[in-house]
C-alpha cells in the first residue's frame, strides 16, 4: 500500500511539474512545433536513466521511494501521450516534416538522454 500512495503522490507532482515546465517553454518558443513536450520528454528521459541507475545499483532496497520517484513523479512528468498527439495533430495538419521532425527529434533525444543519465548515474 505504502508504493501506491507513493507512485499516486509522485504522480501528482509529475504531472505538475511536467504542466509548468511545458507552458514555460511554450512561452519562449511559442506553439507552432511541440517543444514543451518534447523538453519534457527529454529531461524525463535523462531523469529516468540517472535515477534507474541511483535505485537499482545503489539504493535497491527502498522499493517505495523507486516506485514513487520512478512510476509515479517521471510517469506523471513524462508525456509519451501528450507527444502521440500532437504528432497526430501535425500530420492532419499536413506538417509532415514538422511530424516527423518530431517523431524523430523524441526517439533520438529521448533515448540519448537516457544513455546519459545511465552513464551520469554510474559514474556516483
Amino acid at each position: 500500500m505504502k508504493q501506491i500512495m507513493a507512485i499516486a503522490a509522485g504522480g501528482a507532482v509529475g504531472s505538475v511539474l511536467r504542466f509548468w515546465l511545458s507552458t514555460w517553454v511554450h512561452t519562449f518558443s511559442g506553439r507552432t512545433f511541440p517543444y514543451g513536450t518534447l523538453t519534457v520528454n527529454v529531461l524525463g528521459c535523462l531523469a529516468m536513466g540517472f535515477l534507474f541507475v541511483l535505485f537499482i545499483d545503489r539504493m535497491s532496497d527502498n522499493a517505495v521511494w523507486r516506485a514513487g520517484i520512478l512510476i509515479g513523479v517521471l510517469g506523471g512528468f513524462t508525456t509519451f501521450s501528450s507527444f502521440s498527439i500532437e504528432t497526430f495533430s501535425l500530420i492532419e495538419q499536413g506538417a509532415w516534416f514538422k511530424a516527423f521532425a518530431n517523431m524523430l527529434g523524441s526517439l533520438v533525444l529521448c533515448v540519448g538522454a537516457t544513455w546519459v543519465g545511465v552513464i551520469l548515474g554510474r559514474q556516483l
